[in-house]
């Protein structure tokens, strides 16, 4: 379960202020409000699910070498995440008996495109593409390719057996999946994109790369019957903190595999939150790299920032510093001391200095980073979020800005 501390804001706000944020009634709201099917899925994960899930990975990892997955926002975001915080941002390149699993669709850069089918190469591939309506353009465009591909490799059968389709029921692509013959699963009713990473869309990715699903969902499932005060101390803490003219979040982990995470949660707060004029904007960190890039402003810029730390119980590997000689420099006395413990120093540092500078720091906690621990930040992350969002007075479902360079891209392409 996940753990907040709020200890780092108490010389910014009195904690008996925070009664005055109703976070209550804002968790109350979420399940009558429009696509909200998301606050139940831990409980709804049952075996048949899970059965099919494991069934279309094992034949994927047993006929191919490689999975591309086509997709953009919520439809990549959090696998990507879960690949790289559960296993490692090197996946693809580590020695395993899972194929490499590289994402596409999410823009429209041919160079990119282009990169993606060359480290393809010769070897066996399978195309699993996400959206929900199937007529996204970046995703769209990068099917027609990847299809293509498949087909002039394999011929037409090969192809109905490697493509693999996730999207609603009843949109144009699941249509074009019932009516070509590929394999579909459908996204539950009522679930966004940005909410459906414990769905099918984000399953599947990673039962592919050997991740224990159900482990996920067991995590999640403790964070919905358990987690709640917790989801409303951080909405209410950066909702008073916003009040107070902390405008920006800086999502920091000290970990280079929370990544990732940091992205799908800048889509799932951004899309959710900033609307009517409003909202807290959200930006992540990689720590300690960026405190060499970003640290500067961070430390002594406009006092507009708030600071959320990640940080994890346990390492997933904690190797020991060498020693002998090297040149004449204090690091020679760290010799023996293991390298968790100076990541766990720099937290502390950072933390300390960022609140003498101004900046308020909450920080978030779970026992280690694996499936389940996953699984936990992320309904954590989404009921937060829109408990935040409600509390804030906008809807955190839908996103009607993002169509607006959508009808402008469609209008000067002549669609």
């Amino acid at each position: 379960m996940v753990k907040v501390d709020i200890s780092g804001v108490s010389d910014f706000i009195d904690e008996n202020e925070l009664s005055s944020i109703d976070t209550q009634s804002a968790f109350s709201e979420i399940t009558t409000l429009y696509e909200s099917g998301w606050v139940t899925l831990p409980k709804d994960y049952d075996t048949e699910l899970s059965g099919k899930i494991k069934e279309i990975a094992k034949k994927i990892r047993e006929q191919s070498k490689v999975l591309v997955v086509l997709g953009i926002g919520g439809s990549y975001l959090g696998a990507r995440a879960a690949i790289d915080y559960i296993v490692s941002p090197n996946y693809n390149f580590l020695s395993k008996d899972t194929p490499d699993i590289y994402f596409a669709g999410n823009n429209a850069s041919g160079a990119y495109l282009n990169d993606v089918m060359e480290m393809i190469g010769e070897r066996d591939f399978s195309v699993n593409v996400i959206s929900k309506s199937g007529s996204t353009i970046e995703t769209a465009i990068a099917l027609r390719f990847f299809k293509a591909m498949l087909e002039e490799k394999y011929g037409a059968m090969g192809l109905k057996e490697r493509l693999y389709v996730t999207t609603d029921a009843g949109s144009p692509l699941n249509e074009m999946a019932n009516r070509e013959g590929y394999d579909c699963l459908e996204m539950p009713e009522r679930v966004g994109g940005r909410y459906s990473v414990l769905t099918v869309v984000g399953l599947l990715p990673c039962a592919v790369a050997g991740i224990d699903i159900d482990a996920m969902m067991a995590g999640a499932l403790e964070e919905l019957e358990n987690g709640v005060d917790n989801a409303c101390l951080y909405a209410a803490t950066r909702q008073l903190l916003y009040r107070k003219g902390k405008k920006i979040e800086m999502l920091a982990c000290f970990e280079p595999a929370f990544r990732y995470m940091g992205e799908w949660w800048k889509q799932l707060f951004g899309e959710s939150e900033g609307k009517d004029g409003i909202g807290i904007f959200p930006a992540s960190a990689d720590y300690t790299a960026d405190l060499h890039s970003l640290g500067q402003y961070i430390q002594e810029g406009e006092r507009t920032l708030m600071e959320t730390f990640v940080s994890f119980d346990a390492p997933r590997v904690n190797p020991m510093i060498p020693g002998g000689p090297l040149h004449d420099d204090k690091i020679t006395i760290l010799a023996g001391m293991e390298l968790d413990e100076i990541n766990r120093s720099a937290s502390q540092a950072v933390k300390k200095a960022h609140i003498e500078g101004g900046v308020p720091v909450m920080e978030l906690s779970v026992s280690n980073m694996s499936a389940a621990s996953y699984g936990a930040l992320a309904y954590f992350f989404e009921r937060s979020c829109a408990i935040s969002a409600i509390v804030s007075g906008v809807i955190p479902f839908g996103q009607p800005g993002v169509e607006a360079y959508k009808n402008n891209l469609y209008e000067i392409l002549g669609l």
